[in-house]
């Protein structure tokens, strides 16, 4: 199949995207537009989801809300269906960071951290599948990370949800993989975008640095929703050239 015919596969598919009002999630949404597939977004920020609205004009629609709370997942999925009649795309890109000492994180840390990067995974992966189950296909892109990989000094509980996300995404691939739907973990590293600016990062360390910009790690996404029937990309790393390993 060539790169272009799997392009075209793409076309007027749905696809759900959490933290779509910036960041990886904002360039995902752009990126899958292009390749012809309508948009539903959500995240906290209406203005955002506003801003991308317009710019995906007749092709997006979004809802405001936390992605850790299940009626937005039930909300979103509702959209979906009365907009566009369909779900077959989920990315999973809701996710906070951040980068500090083991003892000086706090329980109301490490719940805002497990909500926002696990529970979300959960909530919008279990509105999702009936849908892709009555379809008898689909793809969910669970955006992980490096950090899912391997644990890092001052990422204890980023690593801990980031691991269980990995680790969810492999056994819903068991789960749903007979109905012919399709699970992929993305695990990048740094990305230049505002993720964890405040928490962790500098605004002026993350533009100096040599970290991947958004638009090519969307880039990966599109590559694991495109992929012809019979192919699947269960685990992915996406990494910068100046990363050590």
């Amino acid at each position: 199949m060539s790169l272009q015919t799997s392009f075209e596969e793409l076309q007027g598919k749905v696809a759900i995207i959490t933290g779509a009002s910036s960041g990886l999630g904002w360039a995902t949404a752009l990126a899958l537009a292009a390749a012809g597939v309508c948009i539903v977004a959500t995240a906290r920020r209406v203005e955002r989801l506003g801003a991308l609205q317009a710019v995906l004009a007749g092709r997006c629609a979004f809802i405001a809300g936390d992605a850790a709370d299940p009626k937005v997942a039930e909300a979103a999925v509702a959209l979906a269906l009365r907009e566009f009649g369909r779900i077959d795309i989920l990315v999973n890109n809701a996710g906070l960071g951040n980068y500090k000492a083991l003892v000086d994180t706090t329980v109301e840390e490490y719940d805002e951290l497990m909500n926002s990067n696990m529970r979300s995974s959960f909530l919008f992966t279990r509105a999702v599948a009936p849908h892709l189950i009555a379809r008898r296909g689909g793809s969910v892109v669970f955006i992980s990370s490096v950090a899912g990989l391997a644990g890092a000094a001052n990422e204890t509980v980023y690593s801990a949800s980031k691991f269980a996300q990995v680790g969810f995404a492999q056994a819903v691939d068991e789960e749903l993989r007979p109905y012919g739907i399709k699970v992929c973990a993305l695990c990048p590293g740094g990305i230049k975008t505002e993720f964890a600016v405040g928490r962790g990062r500098k605004a002026e360390d993350v533009a100096k640095s040599p970290m991947m910009e958004a638009c090519d790690v969307a880039d990966a996404v599109v590559f694991a929703c495109m992929q012809p029937a019979n192919v699947r990309v269960p685990q992915m790393t996406v990494r910068h050239m100046g990363a050590r390993k």
